[in-house]
């Protein structure tokens, strides 16, 4: 131990060198993998003594990425049994769930030429079975945990969105639905409240997962925003009695496909007047005015507008506080794109629980880095969630647009 701290001040009196910060990082964490294997054997490097219980066996070279770059360690090996510093132990979720679903197609013999280099360049062919199984159980556990946990308070806003995903069934490969579910508290605080995976989007399987939701505590729902998906404003109406907005970014790349290409500019700018309006009633009234004047040109673009009118605005009617993040199902856009960028990296999953169990991951370290956050919305608005603008009576909600 001496030694090395003799060998820590040289590098700090050399503070003058390029590498330095690496080299005194790699000495620190040396130094700690000493320490720490010399309270494992009972004695020091040569130290003869009766209470010694296991003798050192050399050294094994690893590499640890950092943001100093790469620092080449020697981890001390053990006569008998194995030490590994605890700093090296940890990996992040999702990452441990990545490498379980490439594991795991690989030993049931779906691998493809992709997933091979994938597992080789990221170093795991050494994975045994049994140690994949042991990581599987852990994050099972943990993603397990997450997605059934109970959901206390209300929660007034509630973002649903679907992305398929190709999974392995039965010996066919088959799209599946995966949902997740986004809501904001009274405190104005975003979490993942839940995630579903079924074989299509129909209204029975929304159904059942919006109840899923609700038994596990979710309440006070007012307004849901969601794209136009099969089934869901049916299932939001049985089951929470809540308002619909429909995503208004994707409604406007519907409406302007009713346009030639050249029109699309100055046809979704005079839509927009709608949406720049400081109330529901002026901006219904500009809806209205927008349609007619685009009704003797593009008379479908017109119709989709009266038919859509209450769907697209319905977040009009909620605090201007808030309206930047409830129209559309934008802040999800982000959490997608992650769910996707992995999703993609495993191509065709073994069977639905590893989709659970990798998207579940993923969900589960977004949810932490949102809980530690601000708030996402002003709890100000909250405020202004008056009895009359919540308590909507479902069976007037207009009918939903085609």
């Amino acid at each position: 131990m001496t030694e090395d701290r003799m060998a820590l001040v040289e590098l700090l009196q050399k503070s003058g060198d390029g590498d330095f910060l690496r080299a005194v990082a790699e000495a620190v964490l040396q130094i700690l993998m000493e320490a720490d294997v010399e309270g494992l054997i009972g004695a020091g490097r040569h130290e003869r003594t009766g209470d010694r219980l296991n003798y050192r066996n050399g050294y094994r070279d690893r590499s640890l990425d950092t943001r100093l770059g790469p620092l080449s360690l020697r981890i001390p090996k053990l006569r008998q049994g194995s030490y590994f510093p605890p700093f090296l132990e940890p990996r992040k979720t999702a990452e441990k769930a990545l490498v379980m679903v490439i594991q795991e197609a690989w030993i049931g013999g779906v691998s493809t030429r992709r997933v091979d280099e994938l597992v080789q360049a990221m170093g795991l062919a050494g994975i045994s079975k049994s140690q994949v199984s042991k990581l599987c159980k852990d994050i099972d556990e943990r993603v397990n945990a997450f997605l059934d946990r109970p959901l206390d308070g209300e929660w007034p806003y509630l973002w649903l969105d679907a992305t398929y995903l190709k999974v392995r069934d039965g010996g066919r490969i088959v799209s599946v639905a995966a949902i997740i579910a986004v809501a904001v508290n009274t405190e104005g605080r975003r979490e993942i409240v839940g995630l579903g995976i079924g074989p299509s989007e129909a209204e029975p399987f929304w159904s059942g997962f919006i109840k899923g939701l609700t038994k596990r505590g979710l309440r006070g729902v007012k307004l849901v925003i969601s794209d136009a998906h099969d089934g869901l404003r049916l299932a939001i109406t049985r089951v929470l009695g809540a308002t619909w907005q429909r995503c208004r970014v994707h409604w406007i790349r519907n409406a302007l496909a009713h346009v030639p290409k050249g029109q699309h500019t100055m046809v979704a700018a005079a839509i927009r007047q709608a949406f720049l309006q400081a109330d529901a009633e002026a901006a219904h009234q500009t809806w209205r005015h927008v349609a007619d004047q685009l009704r003797p040109r593009w008379p479908k673009l017109a119709t989709l507008m009266d038919d859509s009118e209450h769907d697209v605005l319905a977040y009009m009617t909620f605090p201007g506080q808030h309206r930047t993040k409830l129209h559309s199902t934008n802040p999800l856009e982000r959490l997608n794109k992650e769910v996707k960028r992995r999703a993609d990296v495993v191509g065709i999953f073994p069977n639905e629980a590893s989709i659970t169990r990798l998207i579940g991951a993923v969900l589960l370290e977004q949810n932490d880095e949102w809980l530690l956050q601000c708030r996402y919305m002003q709890i100000e608005g909250m405020a202004e969630l008056t009895p009359p603008l919540i308590d909507a009576d479902p069976a007037k909600l207009p009918p939903m647009a085609a």
